[in-house]
């Protein structure tokens, strides 16, 4: 994800890219990414791969329904997800580390240390518009909550969003048009354009 924004600012003769004015956005695992993004722009550690002249730095982040501290990611869900999100071989624990899954997430210092966002919230970090449907099964809405928190006590500007009906998710995903709708409609999407507008300038 860094090297990509690297890129962009590197070739931003090329493709009409003003390089002092850049956003990250995404939605689930996308949410997650652009997070790190936002909060990782003064960390060193992650700037690997081409244009090392370049920053990676962002103005500004949008993340929808992203988790955070995926240690931690069904907290708050009853039974029958803990114990999914607890076997060893879950999808969401083989994307954390891009294994075959040995250890629940709940025993992976990774999850909830370097790849935590929450590891990294400082003041310098760019604002950060936040979204969570209140119906997401997948990524417990408390997730973007504990972002929000950190990224406040930072000292950084962070708004969150809780959409009444929404799921994880857009018609993208291939869920429930119904909910689904609420991730597109004029209002969900006036927001996003406003903060960009805003933050952009």
């Amino acid at each position: 994800m860094k090297s990509a924004i690297r890129y962009l600012r590197a070739h931003a003769d090329e493709y009409g890219i003003d390089p002092a004015h850049i956003a990250v956005w995404g939605e689930s695992a996308g949410g997650y990414l652009a997070a790190m993004a936002g909060v990782t722009g003064n960390v060193e550690t992650f700037d690997k791969g081409d244009d090392p002249d370049q920053s990676s730095r962002v103005e500004a982040v949008v993340d929808k329904f992203g988790p955070s501290d995926m240690s931690r990611i069904a907290a708050d869900f009853d039974a029958n997800p803990q114990r999914a999100y607890a076997a060893a071989d879950n999808p969401i624990a083989r994307y954390v580390e891009g294994t075959s899954g040995r250890q629940p997430l709940t025993a992976r210092p990774v999850a909830s240390g370097p790849a935590n966002p929450l590891s990294y919230a400082g003041a310098t970090d760019p604002p950060f518009l936040l979204f969570h449907g209140d119906q997401d099964r997948l990524v417990s809405p408390s997730q973007t909550l504990i972002l929000h928190q950190a990224l406040r006590a930072a000292g950084v500007s962070s708004t969150r969003y809780v959409v009444h009906g929404a799921g994880h998710g857009d018609l993208a995903f291939g869920v429930d048009p119904q909910s689904s709708y609420l991730w597109s409609s004029n209002e969900t999407m006036g927001v996003i354009v406003s903060f960009l507008q805003r933050t952009l300038r």
